[in-house]
């Protein structure tokens, strides 16, 4: 019995660090009742999308082996939108009615506690109406004989299941309930969320943002084998090459004038690195205020406005100190053009700055509006505007001054 709970657990463990595709075949390889043991022990949101992966047979008869609420929960949970709450609700673990005892209520906790963790009991109508919830506390102290209906709370607060996390997490943030209710439009009970699961996976969708913005998938971890993150990561890698291309071909563009004046290279990877770090400051920004929904319907022109303004007021600043290092290098040099390139430096340095910031809260807005993920390989769009802009700002201003 014990091998058998330490391979449950150890199962459950491997589950929640593999991506889904990957933990529903681990788990295909055991018995069924196992299987189901190891389903019950993690979360809904850990349950979800593995058993998307059955398939067949095997399908069929762990729907006919679990319970019928769990059956019904785990095929109602695909209806929900990814990222809401109704994707991670359990099951009501407790539900009375309204004209029940707390002597008839806490005979069947006794029950109820052997395979579950009850934290509250949820008071129903005939209709299925969650029209109370009880406390521990409450029913601990009350008489055995009274009714349910006496000593429940009726001003219920609920979350329904369309709710994106992120937006459930700001209702829930100053009530700090271990359970929350999930009820439809009508009030009627549909199931249960527990806060430590939606702070599980709001912690969880932060920590997957840096690798998204670089193209590694939100699934991907440690134990993912390589083949799989091989597939995850290299698309992403192609399209890098792809836009990195776009910016040689700027460079191309101006062979000539770097042909002629040899110092330009040196400044190349500056201006590059100078205005990428000001698009990363303004997407880092722009993401942090999506995902807390800090950013309003109607503000995206301000923020625009706010980070072109930002990078503005910077490249000014780092062009200063970037022209002066320009005009001592091309006086070292001795090049005659020593005030102008430092003059093209300091303009182009500006230029690139805006155009990164402006880059930097515009991607992850427009990615939003069509309907992806903002956090999605935005980096990668976000390189490439940086690079095309400060190479071609600084390259076309040479060609212009200098060479003409």
């Amino acid at each position: 019995m014990k091998g058998l709970e330490k391979l449950t657990q150890s199962l459950a463990v491997a589950l929640t660090q593999l991506q889904p595709r990957d933990g529903a075949e681990l788990l295909s390889q055991q018995d069924d009742d196992i299987v189901l043991e190891v389903l019950r022990a993690v979360s809904p949101e850990v349950v979800r999308p593995v058993f998307t992966h059955f398939r067949g047979r095997q399908r069929k008869r762990l729907l006919a082996a679990a319970s019928r609420a769990e059956a019904e929960q785990w095929a109602r949970s695909e209806t929900y939108e990814e990222g809401t709450i109704g994707r991670m609700m359990e099951e009501p673990t407790a539900t009375f009615t309204p004209d029940g005892t707390v002597g008839e209520a806490v005979e069947s906790i006794r029950d109820l506690v052997k395979h579950a963790f009850v934290t509250y009991l949820f008071v129903v109508d005939a209709g299925g109406r969650l029209v109370g919830i009880v406390t521990m506390r409450e029913l601990l102290l009350a008489d055995r004989n009274a009714r349910l209906a006496d000593i429940m709370l009726t001003d219920v607060f609920f979350l329904t299941p369309e709710l994106q996390v992120r937006d459930a997490m700001k209702l829930v943030l100053n009530r700090h309930f271990p359970v929350y209710p999930v009820c439809d439009a009508d009030g009627t009970l549909l199931g249960e969320i527990r806060g430590q699961t939606m702070f599980e996976e709001q912690a969880f969708e932060i920590s997957a943002q840096p690798g998204k913005m670089v193209g590694v998938d939100r699934e991907e971890r440690l134990l993912t084998p390589w083949k799989r993150s091989l597939l995850f990561r290299h698309p992403w890698l192609q399209l890098n090459l792809l836009t990195a291309f776009l910016a040689a071909a700027v460079v191309g563009m101006f062979q000539d004038t770097i042909d002629r004046v040899v110092i330009l290279a040196l400044f190349l990877p500056v201006l590059a690195g100078q205005s990428g770090n000001t698009g990363c400051q303004a997407l880092a920004v722009a993401l942090r205020g999506l995902t807390l929904g800090e950013l309003k319907p109607g503000k995206e022109k301000a923020l625009v406005m706010k980070e072109g303004l930002l990078g503005l007021l910077n490249g000014g600043l780092v062009g200063v100190t970037a022209g002066l290092g320009m005009y001592v290098v091309a006086t070292l040099q001795k090049n005659p053009s020593a005030p102008v390139l430092a003059l093209i430096v300091f303009l182009a340095m500006i230029g690139s700055c805006v155009v990164s910031g402006i880059s930097g809260a515009l991607i992850p807005l427009t990615l939003r509006k069509l309907g992806a993920d903002p956090a999605t390989a935005s980096s990668i769009f976000l390189t490439t505007a940086t690079d095309v802009a400060s190479m071609g700002l600084f390259l076309g201003l040479a060609t212009l001054l200098i060479t003409r």
